[in-house]
């Protein structure tokens, strides 16, 4: 049975994107304020709350940006956790859908290697925006304070959507766990999960205009009556 509640939550679930690209006008930390006190409504194993948010914007944005620049050219990436493994069956499909739907919005041919690379190395721009958040768990809770990081980057992106603000989370960003340790000090005693940059969407720009799909919920379920 619908509520208005529930309606809300629908809403806002089907109409959040990933947006990539931002104009360059900062939030007032009144919005950003509000966005981390809604998240942090997140529920968590043990209520243990484990993760740790650094906000990067202004002159430490453009020293993260440029430390990234630096490195990613002459280092390869050594996230924190480790990626997928593979990507198979139906994963796989729904990931060359997301990326073939991306890039033919970009007008990026298929195969065309320079085009995507540009592309990628977006991620460590931040897409334009203004503000970006570095999510780190604590590290001795290992995967299931990485699990609970998840639920609160959610939560971030449904509560930034709720107030107009634009937002993408980037697992790229944790690629180079050391550059974010240099800028922003956060500890080793941290596990970087992910970046969300966040901010004000170009609303034409043509990245904003790609949405991706969903598999219909009997996919992902089985019922044992």
């Amino acid at each position: 049975m619908a509520t208005p509640a529930s309606d809300t939550l629908h809403e806002l679930l089907s109409t959040r994107y990933s947006c990539r690209s931002f104009l360059p006008e900062p939030l007032p930390r009144a919005t950003t304020e509000r966005i981390l006190a809604t998240a942090q409504r997140t529920a968590s194993w043990c209520n243990a709350q484990p993760w740790q948010v650094h906000i990067a914007s202004g002159e430490t944005l453009a020293r993260l940006r440029a430390a990234f620049q630096e490195r990613i050219a002459s280092t390869p990436p050594a996230p924190d956790l480790p990626w997928p493994r593979e990507y198979r069956g139906v994963y796989q499909e729904r990931r060359r859908e997301c990326g073939y739907g991306l890039y033919d919005a970009l007008g990026i041919a298929k195969g065309d290697r320079a085009a995507s690379a540009r592309q990628a190395a977006e991620n460590f721009s931040m897409f334009g925006a203004p503000h970006v958040a570095i999510v780190s768990s604590d590290e001795a809770l290992g995967v299931y304070g990485a699990v609970d990081c998840g639920a609160y980057v959610a939560n971030f992106l449904l509560a930034a959507h709720s107030l107009g603000v634009a937002s993408v989370p980037q697992a790229a960003l944790a690629s180079y766990p050391g550059v974010l340790r240099e800028v922003l000090g956060i500890g080793e005693d941290r596990t970087i999960v992910c970046g969300i940059s966040f901010g004000l969407a170009d609303p034409a720009h043509p990245a904003n205009q790609f949405r991706t799909t969903r598999a219909d919920p009997a996919s992902s379920v089985v019922w044992r009556d």
